[in-house]
């Protein structure tokens, strides 16, 4: 019940930004209606690196404890991850083309080391499907998620350390990209929408980890009941 709050209340927070993103806040001096991508655009680059922070946290966590509750955390955090990877990507790329005049450019470095971050997370997913030993699998996807993270600082610093399309920090210096008749607005809204989308991501982490310990579980049962056949066939 309370997870069915949480997610109506997400819903509700989610719709809320967007129109007040859409409708409310005023359009940027320079960038005009384009800017306003930037919100979702934001919010969904924040959620991909906290998706694979946890998933790095978790597959510390199952080193340490051999706890598949954790892989299953990992699991959960990646697959989030990788959505909101694919949707910061995407959003880039619409905002991209009115201010840049292209959709992709392999030359800027927030766009290479982001698509590198998907590549590297759809490997983890597709590292979890070779075996079918629960614990095997969350050792070696815990080591690839672990290197991956290492991604994520490069992704965030990429702006600073190398020269590119990407403006460097929004929130820093915020004149770079808003009205400057209207900052509080620009920041409130942008605030708001990582709250939101926090919460979007919250509700899926719930939902999608009760969904591994529900896989697990059937895993164990498959496993029991393959060995209490074997044994029966034994007797016989």
């Amino acid at each position: 019940m309370k997870t069915r709050v949480l997610g109506l209340v997400a819903l509700v927070a989610v719709v809320t930004v967007t129109l007040v993103a859409l409708f409310v806040v005023p359009p940027d001096r320079n960038q005009g209606d384009a800017q306003r991508i930037m919100y979702p655009h934001v919010a969904s680059a924040w959620l991909a690196y906290l998706s694979f922070g946890v998933t790095a946290l978790a597959g510390i966590g199952w080193l340490w404890k051999r706890d598949l509750r954790l892989d299953a955390v990992a699991h959960a955090a990646a697959e989030i991850g990788v959505m909101f990877t694919a949707f910061a990507i995407w959003g880039g790329m619409m905002w991209g083309r009115p201010i840049w005049g292209v959709f992709w450019q392999w030359e800027d470095p927030r766009l290479t080391t982001t698509a590198l971050l998907l590549a590297l997370y759809v490997g983890y997913l597709l590292l979890r499907r070779l075996t079918d030993d629960p614990e095997r699998r969350a050792t070696r996807a815990a080591i690839v998620g672990i290197v991956a993270a290492i991604d994520i600082p490069i992704v965030h610093f990429s702006v600073e350390w190398w020269r590119g399309l990407h403006q460097t920090a929004t929130i820093g210096s915020p004149d770079r990209v808003l009205n400057p008749a209207a900052p509080g607005i620009f920041v409130g809204t942008l605030l708001g929408t990582l709250g939101a989308f926090t919460a979007a991501w919250l509700y899926l982490m719930i939902r999608r980890y009760q969904l591994a310990c529900a896989e697990l579980a059937r895993e164990e049962a498959r496993r029991v009941d393959l060995l209490m056949s074997a044994r029966a066939a034994a007797v016989r």
